[in-house]
C-alpha cells in the first residue's frame, strides 16, 4: 500500500475523531492550547492504537482467510464507511460536557477509534508496514483533533457532518478500490 492509499485512510479514519473534536471545541468558552493537546492525545494515540491492536488480531488469521481477504477488506470499510455517512445525517446532535478528564475522553477516544481496529484487521491482509500505518494515523489524527477543537469552538457545528460523510466516503472508496484491484479491474484502468 503507498504512502497516500495510507494517508488517505489516515484523513478518513480521523474525520470521526474531528468530528467530535468539534463537538469538545464547541463546549468551552475558550479553546486553549491544553484542550487541543488533550483532545489530540487521547484521540491520536487511540487512533494509533486500534489499527496496531486489529493488525495483531488479523494476522493470527490470516492464513485461515487468505482466500477472501480483499472481500474482509471491501466489507468493512464499507460498512464502516457507510455507517459514517449514515450518522452524519442524524439530526439528534448530543452535546459533550465541557470537561476534558480522563474520565470523559476515554470513552470518547474508545468510540472514534472502533472503526481503525477495523480497518487495522484489513491491514494484515494487505501489504502494509503496520508501524509506518499507525503512525501515519495516529499523527494524522492528532492534527485534525487539534485542528477540529480550534473550528468547533469558532465556527460551530457546522462542519462536523460534512466531517463524517468526507470520512465514511473516503473509507468506501477505498474498500472498493482494494476490491477491484484483487479482482483486476484497475489494472485496466492503467496506461
Amino acid at each position: 500500500m503507498s504512502f497516500l492509499e495510507l494517508f488517505i485512510i489516515a484523513v478518513g479514519l480521523s474525520m470521526d475523531a474531528f468530528a467530535v473534536a468539534i463537538c469538545k471545541g464547541l463546549s468551552v468558552k475558550k479553546a486553549e492550547l491544553r484542550h487541543c493537546l488533550i483532545v489530540g492525545l487521547y484521540f491520536g494515540g487511540f487512533q494509533a492504537a486500534m489499527p496496531l491492536l486489529g493488525f495483531l488480531l488479523g494476522a493470527r488469521f490470516q492464513a485461515l482467510i487468505t482466500r477472501y481477504d480483499h472481500w474482509i477488506a471491501f466489507i468493512l470499510l464499507g460498512f464502516i464507511g457507510a455507517n459514517m455517512i449514515r450518522e452524519s445525517f442524524d439530526k439528534d446532535q448530543d452535546e459533550l460536557p465541557p470537561s476534558f478528564t480522563f474520565r470523559a475522553m476515554l470513552p470518547l477516544a474508545i468510540a472514534t477509534s472502533i472503526d481503525a481496529l477495523a480497518v487495522g484487521v484489513t491491514f494484515a491482509f494487505l501489504q502494509v508496514n503496520i508501524l509506518w500505518a499507525v503512525s501515519l494515523i495516529g499523527l494524522t489524527t492528532f492534527a485534525f483533533s487539534w485542528a477540529g477543537v480550534k473550528v468547533g469552538n469558532v465556527f460551530g457545528v457546522k462542519f462536523k457532518s460534512r466531517a463524517e460523510r468526507f470520512g465514511g466516503a473516503v473509507l468506501v472508496l477505498m474498500g472498493v478500490k482494494i476490491l477491484l484491484e484483487h479482482l483486476g479491474f484497475l489494472s485496466l484502468l492503467r496506461f
